[in-house]
């Protein structure tokens, strides 16, 4: 069933990825961005999409001023079936909710899993999402989720994940930390061992390159607790990740 999982693909998270800063795409409150990035290993919630190979990967949004958004992120897979291409569309909505002390910015949307030539893997995920600013120390951020699908990886199973990340820059170096802790839970879904559960986490610092707006790069631990005794196990066991992230 491991096998299963390893279908599932953001963001950002994610469900969630980052975006530069918005340019006028129009004149009616409407702008668009985008990121293109490698990375040496795509994990998605802790669990390798490409059997521990690199992948290239790349997103577009278009955003209205109101706070509605949509967009499609893409990365290249390999589950060792005919899918080797997840494109994945997107909706939501994002405000700031200025009542609260730390305006935190609440994002909700629906984000659906497609992969073009084994669509019978596709799924559809609604999240939301609560991200705090200057958190601990200046222009640290905390970004809780919550995502629920009826249809986990294509089996029409219900699903839940949660999810706290903390980023925060190291003074005016240019390096940061970042450090995310995820839980997966799945109705009548064997992650290994029997367990329908399993907890995933990353660990690691980052470098904005003041020479080249927008470019960013990632040294992290990524894993699981996945108890794997099958040869999918480098793909859920501790391991690093380099990432290199352009955004635009």
């Amino acid at each position: 069933m491991l096998k299963k999982l390893l279908l599932v693909a953001t963001l950002t998270g994610l469900s969630g990825a980052v975006f530069a800063d918005e340019t006028p795409a129009s004149p009616f409150g409407l702008s668009v961005t985008g990121t293109a990035a490698l990375t040496s290993d795509y994990r998605f919630r802790g669990v390798t999409q490409t059997f521990n190979d690199p992948a290239v990967q790349a997103g577009f949004v278009l955003s209205h001023e109101s706070g509605a958004y949509a967009g499609v992120w893409g990365s290249n897979v390999d589950f060792g079936g005919t899918a080797h291409i997840e494109l994945d569309p997107y909706i939501g909505y994002a405000t700031t909710l200025d009542s609260f002390a730390n305006k935190p910015l609440l994002d909700v949307g629906l984000w659906y899993y497609a992969y073009p030539s084994e669509s019978d893997l596709n799924w559809l995920e609604l999240y939301g999402k609560l991200t705090f600013k200057d958190v601990l120390v200046e222009g640290a951020s905390l970004l809780t989720a919550v995502n629920y699908t009826n249809d986990f990886v294509g089996l029409d199973k219900d699903a839940w994940y949660l999810n706290a990340t903390y980023s925060v820059p190291f003074g005016t170096t240019g390096f940061g930390g970042v450090a995310a802790l995820g839980y997966t839970q799945a109705d009548e879904y064997d992650f290994g061992g029997g367990d329908d559960h399993y907890v995933d986490w990353k660990a690691g610092v980052t470098y904005s390159f003041a020479s080249v707006s927008g470019l960013t790069a990632e040294l992290a631990a990524i894993g699981t607790d996945i108890d794997a005794i099958t040869v999918t196990e480098r793909g859920v066991e501790t391991g690093a990740v380099f990432t290199l992230t352009k955004a635009f």
